[in-house]
Order: structure tokens, then C-alpha cells, then sequence
């Protein structure tokens, strides 16, 4: 795989694994990492860990800053950050490190994008985790009108939900336009589950207490041979523990 590049991608090239030659070949494809909304792919991957970890498997890893988050550039319109929007700049990302084939790792928002991936280049993704999915979408219920109107001075939304995203986007400064945009992209094209678009079935990651992944069993239910795969925390803690990185990394291994 060539070098990835661009300002909002980092690449990890593979470590041989310990006892083999530096030179041996891994018969395995790169990982795509993808991490979850507000936060990008530094904090989500490399700061817990995981990005190593898994090319101390002889992995390359490929992780890339969504549109708005991270290095990378906001978004101009909500159209910029529809899922099929994201998932293409996604593909592009593998295209530019010429990954013809991959493996694909998601985190919340990421996990949803993950699915949208697959079912866009089914042939490209070999194996699938999807970490921290919500089974419905979360930003169908936001006030895109009002959520715009409070990140840029305005006041605070009637709607507690609402109010609570702008809240947290309003923590992140000047991008806080970029991400509105990004959730009035996503609301327009909610997940809606359904069958799984893959050749292989996905292994699904939860934390125990997590509230936004309520309802997941049903959806693994519909998805035949899925495997789900429950770990120590809520949300925000699940994904930077070790039983996390452990069941990616058994999830991935050849």
C-alpha cells in the first residue's frame, strides 16, 4: 500500500509481529479506522491505542479526519456531509493509498459510515466492526433551523436535545458551523439498518452502559450471522478500553 496523504489522514505502516522477519510479507489488507462525531481520528485511534496495536500486528492503518473534524476542512453545504457524502470521501481516502481491498473499524457516528461503506464498495471490504452503533439515528430528532441559529449567536434552542448538541458544538470554537452542517448532512440521510450490504457478517462492539446503543440486539437479530460482542463501559469509556481494543483486534486478526 502506498503512503496515504493529505492533511487530514494519518498513516501507520505495519510492524512486523514479534518473531517474524522485518521483511516477511503480511497477508492481510490495510485497516481503515473511522472515528465518531465531535471528536477525530488522533483522540478516537491513536491516543487510546488502537491504531498501534493493530499495526503491531503487521497492519498498515489508515486514519483519516471526517469533513468539519480533526485536520480536516468543514464542510461547504450539509450536502458535503450526507453518509453517502462521507462514505465516498472515505473510499476516496483508500483509493489514495492504493487499497484496492481493506478492513474497516467504526466508532459511533464511524460505525454508521462503516455500514454506508460497505454497502457502497461491498467488494472492497473484507471484514467489518462496528463499535458503539446506534440502531436508530440520533439526529433525527435535532432542530436543524434552530441547532444553525445557536452556534452562530443565537439562542438557545426550546428543544432539550437540541439544545444539548449545540451545547456540545459550541465547545469546539470556529468549527462549530462545519459541525452543524455535518448533522443537518447525517439527519437528511438517517440509518436506517436493514440488511447487511457485506460479504462477511460484521462483529458489533457495545459498552454495557451504553445508552445510545439501546436496542442493538434487535438489529443483530436481523442480521443473521453477526456477532456482538459486549464490553466494560458506556459510550465514551467503552471505546479507549482494553477489552475494546481486544475484541477489534481479535475481530481483525488472520
Amino acid at each position: 500500500m502506498s503512503d496515504a496523504t493529505g492533511p487530514a489522514v494519518r498513516a501507520l505502516p505495519p510492524e512486523p509481529p514479534a518473531g517474524a522477519a522485518a521483511d516477511a510479507p503480511v497477508d492481510a489488507p490495510p485497516v481503515l479506522l473511522v472515528h465518531g462525531f465531535g471528536s477525530d481520528g488522533a483522540a478516537d485511534w491513536i491516543v487510546p491505542g488502537t491504531a498501534g496495536a493493530i499495526a503491531a500486528t503487521g497492519r498498515a492503518v489508515v486514519v483519516p479526519d471526517l469533513a468539519g473534524h480533526g485536520a480536516a476542512p468543514a464542510p461547504a453545504s450539509a450536502a458535503e456531509a450526507t453518509a453517502p457524502a462521507l462514505a465516498r470521501d472515505l473510499l476516496a481516502v483508500m483509493d489514495g493509498a492504493g487499497a484496492d481491498r481493506f478492513d474497516i473499524v467504526g466508532y459511533s457516528l464511524g460505525a454508521r459510515l462503516a455500514w454506508e461503506v460497505v454497502a457502497r464498495a461491498p467488494e472492497r471490504v473484507e471484514r467489518a466492526v462496528l463499535g458503539g452503533l446506534s440502531p436508530a439515528e440520533p439526529f433525527t430528532a435535532v432542530d436543524v433551523a434552530a441547532l444553525h441559529r445557536a452556534v452562530t449567536g443565537g439562542d438557545v434552542p426550546d428543544d432539550p436535545f437540541t439544545a444539548a448538541i449545540a451545547g456540545m458544538l459550541r465547545q469546539h470554537g470556529d468549527r462549530a458551523r462545519g459541525l452543524a452542517l455535518c448533522v443537518e448532512g447525517l439527519r437528511s440521510t438517517p440509518f436506517t439498518g436493514g440488511r447487511w450490504p457485506g460479504r462477511v457478517p460484521p462483529v458489533l462492539v457495545v459498552g454495557e452502559n451504553d445508552d445510545l446503543a439501546k436496542g442493538i440486539d434487535g438489529l443483530v437479530e436481523h442480521l443473521g450471522e453477526a456477532r456482538l460482542v459486549t464490553v466494560p463501559g458506556g459510550h465514551l469509556e467503552a471505546l479507549g478500553g482494553t477489552a475494546f481494543r481486544g475484541a477489534v483486534l481479535d475481530a481483525l486478526a488472520r
